[in-house]
C-alpha cells in the first residue's frame, strides 16, 4: 500500500461523518498495543485558540530543548501537517506502513478518520519517544477521540456557542463537554471563558480534585501586551509570532502552562517560543498574510468569536485598500448570518463559496442568508481557477471562515507558485 492508496483508505472511512464515543478509539487502540500509554500530554480543547495555544506551548517547549510531538487538526494542504516532531511533518512511509499494518482492523471495526488519524499519531508518538506530546482535541472533549490520555495539564482555551447539533444548545452544555477531558489531581487551565461556563468548569474540577488555574487570576490582557505572573516572576509579552490581538491571550495562556507544568520562565526561552511559533508549529490559517501586492489574508475565523478578533486586526488596515475582497465558506451549523453581519461593514464584495465539505453551507444558502441582513453576495465562477493577481494590486483579499475552503484554496495556491510581489 502506498501514500496515496493509505490516505485514500483513510478519507473513505466516513471523514465527513462525526461519531463521538471513546468505545472504538478505546479498541482500536487496544489492538495495536495501546501506544497512547506512558507518554507526558498536554491536552488542549476550546471553541477558539486551541490550534494557536497547543503551538505556542510546542514552540515554547522546543526552544527550551525538548523533543515534542504535537497533534492538531484539520490540516490544510497536506495530510501530514497533523502530525509533527519538532516541525518535522510525519513521513509518507510512516503513514503507509501503519494503515498497511491495520488494514484488517479497519475493516473489522470500522473506526472513523478522526479515530484512525488519531491511533496513527499515538503510535508515531510512542515510537519516537517524545519528552511531551501536545494533543488538541478534534470536537468537544468529554467523547473526543483523544480523551483516552492521562495528561500532565489540561486546557481549555475558550467556550462560545458552537456545534450547537452534537456538543448542547447552551454555554453550559458546552463547557460540560469540554470539562470531559480534565483528570483526577490534574491541573486545569482555562482561558478567559463566559462566567456560567466557568462554574461548570469549577464545579468538575473540585469532583476530581483538579487544580483550576483561571487566565485572570494570573494575568494583565492589554490590546497590545499581556502580563503573566510565574511565582516570583513577571513575563511580559508585547510580540508574538501570530498577528492579532487575541493572540496575547492564546500565548499568555500557554505561557503559565509551561510555566506551572514544566518550570520553564527563561524570558528568553519563552520570547523564542512566542516568536518562532509558525516555524516550529508549522500553524497556518491565524491572519496569514499569504501574498503583499495585492494583500492577501487567510484566516480561520470560523464563528462570530472569532470573527470579532479578526475584525479587531483588520480594523487597523482595512481602509488602505481601494477594493477589500472577501470570499467566504462555513458550515452549515455556525451562526453564518451574525458572521456576515460583522463583517459587511468592512468589504466592497462579498463572495460565496462553498468548500468541497459534506456540512458546508452551499452558495445558495449563503445568497439566503445574505439576503435576510440585506447584503447581495457574489458567487465565484471561476473558483478552480482562482488566482489573487488578479485583483490590482492596491487590492486586499481576505479568505475567512471554514479551515476546509483556506485548505483548498491554498492548495490551488500553492500548485499555481503564487509568490510574493
Amino acid at each position: 500500500m502506498n501514500i496515496q492508496q493509505a490516505l485514500s483508505k483513510i478519507f473513505s472511512m466516513h471523514q465527513f461523518d462525526i461519531k463521538l464515543g471513546l468505545d472504538r478509539i478505546n479498541k482500536l487502540l487496544e489492538l495495536i498495543g495501546n501506544p497512547h500509554i506512558g507518554l507526558k500530554y498536554f491536552h488542549i480543547a476550546g471553541s477558539n485558540g486551541k490550534g494557536s495555544t497547543a503551538s505556542f506551548i510546542a514552540s515554547i517547549l522546543m526552544e527550551a530543548g525538548y523533543k515534542v510531538g504535537l497533534y492538531t487538526s484539520p490540516h490544510l494542504v497536506r495530510f501530514n501537517e497533523r502530525i509533527r516532531i519538532n516541525k518535522k511533518e510525519i513521513d509518507d512511509e510512516y503513514i503507509a506502513f501503519f494503515i498497511n499494518s491495520i488494514d484488517n482492523i479497519i475493516e473489522q471495526h470500522k473506526p472513523t478518520f478522526f479515530e484512525i488519524t488519531t491511533a496513527l499519531a499515538f503510535k508515531y508518538f510512542q515510537e519516537n519517544k517524545p519528552d511531551y506530546v501536545v494533543l488538541e482535541t478534534g470536537l468537544g472533549g468529554r467523547l473526543d477521540a483523544t480523551n483516552v490520555v492521562e495528561p500532565l495539564a489540561s486546557v481549555i482555551t475558550s467556550i462560545s456557542l458552537e456545534h450547537t447539533n452534537i456538543l448542547g444548545e447552551t454555554i453550559k452544555q458546552i463547557a460540560f463537554e469540554k470539562a470531559g477531558i480534565i483528570k483526577a489531581n490534574k491541573p486545569v487551565f482555562i482561558g478567559s471563558i463566559p462566567e456560567d461556563a466557568e462554574e461548570v468548569i469549577r464545579f468538575r474540577a473540585a469532583e476530581l480534585n483538579s487544580k483550576l488555574i483561571s487566565f485572570g487570576s494570573y494575568t494583565k490582557l492589554k490590546d497590545d501586551s499581556v502580563q503573566v505572573e510565574l511565582g516570583n516572576k513577571t513575563i511580559n509579552i508585547y510580540k508574538t509570532g501570530l498577528i492579532g490581538s487575541h493572540q496575547f491571550h492564546n500565548s499568555g495562556l500557554a505561557v503559565k502552562v509551561v510555566g506551572e507544568v514544566v518550570g520553564i520562565d527563561d524570558v528568553s526561552i519563552i520570547n523564542k517560543g512566542l516568536m518562532n511559533v509558525v516555524t516550529n508549529s508549522g500553524i497556518q490559517g491565524r491572519y496569514e498574510v499569504y501574498n503583499s501586492k495585492p494583500r492577501v489574508i487567510l484566516d480561520a475565523a470560523h464563528n462570530p468569536e472569532g470573527v470579532e478578533s479578526f475584525i479587531k486586526e483588520f480594523s487597523k488596515e482595512y481602509q488602505k485598500y481601494r477594493e477589500r475582497i472577501l470570499l467566504f465558506g462555513a458550515m452549515k451549523d455556525k451562526d453564518i448570518i451574525s458572521m456576515l453581519n460583522m463583517l459587511k461593514p468592512y468589504f466592497t464584495k462579498i463572495y460565496a463559496v462553498q468548500p468541497n465539505y459534506e456540512r458546508a453551507a452551499t452558495v445558495e444558502e449563503l445568497k439566503g442568508i445574505g439576503k435576510k441582513i440585506n447584503l447581495s453576495l457574489e458567487h465565484l465562477s471561476n473558483y478552480d481557477n482562482i488566482n489573487f493577481t488578479d485583483w490590482a494590486e492596491d487590492n486586499c483579499v481576505v479568505v475567512l471562515g471554514s479551515i476546509y475552503l483556506l485548505g483548498e484554496i491554498k492548495s490551488k495556491l500553492l500548485k499555481k507558485n503564487l509568490t510574493n510581489r
